[in-house]
């Protein structure tokens, strides 16, 4: 297995530190507005990544975490009279539902920032005792200058650094481009040994990292954004305190675009996760972003959304046969097309080509090929549970709920007008009856200001 390391900037064959085992660490949300598409990018390509090491047999333990000190929480938290903990509780909440929703697999350890800060401090200690930190009037800095390799990860040489550094009026840095281990703040603040403040955000990754993975690790994944500073900090701060290398293998993945600009928050140009699923299901979702290579930019349209929308749904409603749990995938000429195109540093893309090729193999009914389509669909994370009926299948379930009401119905678009008609008249028991015996046959409505649908319950 072959994968982009951006530290060297080269395609490298993967190697674990350890047997066939796995540390991977993933910089997590946030949490203090809805998750957006950028989000999902970024969350669904690490979740193909974990889902592939195990189903090549790693045993891979994968730390996310989750962010919940922040000016960005504070500040919300002081605009809506709440508490810190309450608003970043409601959002971790609603973050953990989009990931549910697009099929992503829980990490194997989900971090709070404010419950390792006993970690941070004594790393920020440890940096202190040896030369490469200082406090400052209650804050904390790092040294950067004391760390060689600083600037290695995102390739900017100290010199082109500091010819674009700004202090800050009233900042006690001693140089310009040391940051933030800890901040003063006695509003918000914990106790520590330089008063009460709390941790700059490159200290918590480092912490978490170390404290549930150890000091080396072999993956640490994230947004491009957060090439420099966020991860070029991490490994000046883990390997000074350390005293050894952080990471074997740095992955980052690209953006999503709106008009050739990367969606964000700060930009207000971002589409939230549980909007985009209003109208497309996960599979829709997924199909979209791995249909690009996860280094590259992803462009949203709602042309390639719809477009990404027709192949969800030609793969969900290939023929289905019984899964063969005797067949050996792994003999598939299919099996070693799929495997190649995900060892060259996860080619989604042509993976997805094989997977399009055993949709039309399924469809002429050869030995095998759902099976291997349900297997292999499953590794990048597409969920193969119908949402859709044949036209006799919905036939079907309108004449059980026809009987049911004792009327005479030919179509959904029959039972929702009449529903509607019912609602006009203020009948509140037809309509109910209405909304039951479609329950009873498995179907849900979904009211909107553009109407009413349908949809199979999961």
């Amino acid at each position: 297995m072959r994968i982009h390391n951006t530290y060297t900037d080269k395609v490298e064959e993967f190697k674990p530190i350890e047997d066939n085992k796995v540390r991977m660490y993933v910089c997590g949300p946030t949490v203090y507005d809805y998750a957006h598409l950028g989000h999902a990018r970024c969350y669904i390509t690490w979740d193909v990544l974990y889902r592939y090491l195990k189903f090549k047999g790693y045993d891979v333990t994968y730390c996310r975490n989750v962010t919940d000190v922040d000016d960005k929480i504070l500040k919300k938290a002081e605009n809506e009279g709440k508490t810190p903990e309450e608003v970043s509780t409601y959002w971790y909440k609603s973050f953990t539902k989009s990931m549910e929703a697009l099929n992503n697999l829980k990490p194997d350890i989900e971090p709070f920032a404010t419950k390792t800060l006993g970690e941070m401090i004594s790393i920020v200690k440890d940096l202190i005792k040896n030369g490469y930190a200082y406090e400052a009037g209650g804050d904390v800095y790092f040294r950067v200058k004391n760390f060689k390799n600083y600037g290695m990860l995102s390739k900017q040489p100290i010199d082109q650094l500091e010819s674009g550094a700004r202090v800050e009026v009233g900042d006690l840095k001693e140089d310009p481009l040391d940051f933030a281990l800890w901040k003063k703040d006695e509003k918000f603040g914990y106790n520590s040994p330089w008063g009460v403040g709390r941790p700059g955000w490159h200290i918590e990754c480092s912490a978490m990292s170390r404290k549930h993975l150890g000091k080396t690790i072999d993956i640490h994944a994230g947004g491009a954004d957060l090439i420099f500073p966020h991860h070029e900090n991490e490994i000046a701060q883990s390997e000074c305190a350390n005293g050894c290398k952080f990471v074997n293998y740095w992955m980052h993945n690209g953006f999503v675009t709106i008009n050739k600009e990367k969606m964000s928050k700060s930009l207000g140009n971002f589409l939230t996760i549980d909007k985009v699923l209003e109208k497309y299901d996960s599979n829709t979702i997924r199909l979209f972003i791995l249909t690009n290579h996860y280094r590259m930019p992803v462009e949203f349209s709602e042309e390639s959304l719809n477009s990404a929308q027709a192949g969800a749904k030609r793969m969900l409603n290939a023929k289905a046969t019984p899964i063969d749990e005797t067949l050996d995938i792994t003999q598939t000429q299919e099996y070693k097309q799929f495997v190649d195109a995900m060892d060259d540093d996860l080619n989604t893309s042509k993976a997805l080509a094989v997977l399009f090729d055993l949709v039309n193999k399924a469809n002429k009914d050869e030995v095998g090929a759902y099976t291997l389509l349900v297997k292999l669909g499953e590794v990048l994370g597409f969920n193969f549970t119908k949402t859709e009926l044949s036209e006799d299948e919905l036939k079907e379930k309108i004449s059980v709920v026809s009987e049911d009401l004792g009327l005479k119905l030919n179509s959904m678009e029959e039972l929702i007008e009449l529903r509607q008609k019912s609602r006009a008249e203020k009948n509140w028991d037809m309509a109910d009856k209405i909304r039951m015996a479609l329950d009873k046959v498995g179907i849900i409505l979904k009211d909107s200001k553009d109407g009413t649908t349908w949809e199979l319950k999961h």
